[in-house]
């Protein structure tokens, strides 16, 4: 099986992103450690856990109301990407061995790109006293 190239990656976070409501936030804060525990379980996307922390704090600032100079398509995105790395039988089913986590990593690695300079703007105004660099997580 090839791996997963950037149009199927586009089209499963694009999909993604479409469906997520108000309530998706709260649902990906609940599941934050269970997504954090996949991440960290898989070489294929343990790279991303610092942007992933990032992303959920963002997720959690924007929901309580105290950071919304963010587009909500961006936090669309972001909340669907996490929970498309939840899902064990997305496009790739993760159970499949070496390659099951490899639609995860594309589509992480999309919605990263699509959202870097939102994330940027963020660890500014979370900490723009500090030296705090993109994949920290932010105090």
């Amino acid at each position: 099986m090839d791996k997963i190239n950037q149009e199927q990656a586009k089209k499963e976070l694009r999909d993604e992103a479409e469906k997520v409501e108000e309530k998706d936030l709260d649902k990906v804060l609940t599941k934050r450690e269970k997504i954090e525990n996949k991440i960290l379980s898989n070489e294929t996307v343990d790279k991303y856990i610092g942007k992933v922390k990032t992303m959920f704090s963002l997720v959690k600032d924007y929901r309580n109301g105290s950071y919304r100079q963010i587009p909500w398509k961006s936090i669309a995105a972001i909340t669907g990407a996490l929970l498309y790395v939840l899902n064990p039988f997305d496009l790739i089913p993760d159970f499949i061995p070496v390659i099951g986590m490899l639609d995860d990593a594309s589509v992480l690695a999309l919605c990263l790109k699509m959202v870097n300079d939102d994330l940027e703007n963020y660890l500014q105004w979370k900490s723009p006293s500090s030296e705090l660099e993109m994949g920290e997580e932010p105090a």
